[in-house]
Formats: structure tokens, sequence, C-alpha cells
């Protein structure tokens, strides 16, 4: 899952932080079994920050759709740390499909529910909408 400037939503911490997500989730993808624990655990440490920054951000601005957004972060790290402690166990091959998961999740969640959180910020931060200039898209 490389990145794509189809993911790119125009509020640039929120876009920085996505790139990261899709780096540590494309180095998840490809990895060796011997490598699928060091990976997942660093991806997890990824999606606490990611996901905490992405809710501060919505409580500190009363983002109105929040609970919905944040109780979604909640059940993907609820998941992460579960399948994290299978892959400590040796079952990596549910650190596997979980990164499948996550990989077919990711664009809608973003292009859903980050798309508007990143509108709400932009609005707020410089008073218009994002604006998005994608390269190679669609080749």
């Amino acid at each position: 899952m490389p990145w794509s400037d189809e993911h790119l939503l125009g509020y640039g911490p929120m876009d920085d932080t996505h790139k990261e997500f899709v780096a540590l989730l494309d180095a998840l993808l490809g990895c060796e079994d011997r490598d699928v624990r060091q990976r997942l655990e660093a991806f997890e440490l990824h999606a606490v920050a990611h996901f905490a920054e992405e809710d501060d951000w919505m409580e500190r601005t009363n983002f109105p759709p929040k609970d919905c957004h944040i109780d979604e972060h909640a059940a993907v790290l609820r998941s992460v740390r579960q399948v994290l402690e299978l892959v400590r166990q040796g079952d990596t091959a549910e650190g596997r499909r979980l990164a499948a998961a996550l990989a077919d999740w990711f664009p809608g969640h973003a292009f859903h529910l980050d798309s508007a959180l990143a509108h709400w910020m932009v609005k707020r931060s410089f008073g218009g909408k994002p604006i998005v200039l994608r390269r190679n898209v669609g080749r």
C-alpha cells in the first residue's frame, strides 16, 4: 500500500501523519514473518499518537461528529492491541490479516471521516476550504 496523492486531504498536519501511517502499514504488509511483530509494534505506537492527535483536534474544536470518529479510532486500536498479543505468541498470520484489513479500512476512513475533519480544521485555521493538488492520480 504505497502512498498516493489520492490520500491527500488538504490539512498538512493530517496529511503528514497519514503518510507515516501508510508507510508503516506498507512496511508491515511487505515484511518477512520474522519482522511482523516489530513492524506491528511500530505501527501500534504510531496509531496511538496518530489517533490521539486527531481526537485532540476534535475535542479542542468541538468537531460536531467527533463521537463516531473517536469511537472508530478506539475500536481500531483495540483490534491492533488484541492482534499484537497474538503475534507476540507467534501468530504472524493474524498480524498479516490485520494489516490487510487496515489497508482495506484506511481509504474509506480517510475519505469519509478524516476528510470532514480536515475540512473543519482548515476552515477554522484559514477561513476556507482545503486545496488539494494531486499528482499522477489515476495513471
